[in-house]
């Protein structure tokens, strides 16, 4: 019997190029083999003109998760010209975490701080709601893992512009926009205390005060 043997090599998209092989060791007609090699030149060609960008998206669900569309805004001017964000309550537990936790840090660490949260959201280590993960822990003896939840300050919000701008980050980042900050970080601290797991858990970033790590396990 004669073997069939065809291979593609796609040329066009250095950052995807593989080599494809379809092989057989029966072919009980060889007009199959002709015929395979005519659609698989057609294919060739067709990939030939599509960009890289546009195969890596084709590819997505393939080889992993796709990159979101970068909707931050870190220049709060232009948010403040915004009308006012709003949401369910788990954008309002992740804008209140931001405004008690966050609002005096730039941008950047408003963002990073929100990344914490909805990491910790998709980690199963962790409840898997917004809500759920800023209150764990509450009402417990050093269990809390957000400090306003249990430093005994009432959770008043005095400052309405820092609401506005940060009720502006979350509704961004719940709807999806890049965790680019702090490279999958679970947990941050303020750079003036030393808790037990920041010797143990790596670090990933800094913005401003906070000092942001990976939990590992």
């Amino acid at each position: 019997m004669a073997a069939l043997c065809a291979a593609v090599i796609w040329a066009s998209a250095p950052a995807v190029a593989q080599d494809v092989t379809i092989s057989t060791s029966v072919s009980p007609d060889a007009a199959w083999g002709n015929r395979l090699g005519d659609l698989m030149g057609v294919e060739t060609a067709s990939l030939a003109s599509v960009s890289g960008a546009r195969l890596r998206r084709i590819g997505s669900p393939f080889t992993g998760r796709q990159r979101a569309e970068d909707a931050r805004v870190t220049d709060m001017s232009v948010l403040d010209r915004r009308p006012r964000a709003r949401g369910n309550r788990q954008w309002r537990c992740l804008t209140e975490a931001l405004y008690f936790e966050a609002r005096g840090e730039t941008p950047e660490g408003q963002y990073a701080v929100a990344e914490v949260i909805l990491n910790r959201v998709d980690s199963a280590n962790y409840p898997n709601s917004i809500c759920e993960v800023v209150n764990q822990g509450t009402g417990r003896r050093n269990a809390c893992q957000f400090t306003y939840t249990c430093d005994g300050i009432p959770d008043r919000v005095t400052d309405d512009r820092s609401w506005h701008r940060l009720g502006h980050i979350a509704r961004i980042m719940i709807d999806g926009a890049p965790r680019d900050l702090t490279r999958g970080a679970t947990h941050y601290h303020a750079d003036w205390v030393n808790p037990h797991w920041a010797r143990v858990y790596p670090r990933t970033a800094q913005y401003g005060q906070h000092i942001f790590y990976r939990q590992q396990y």
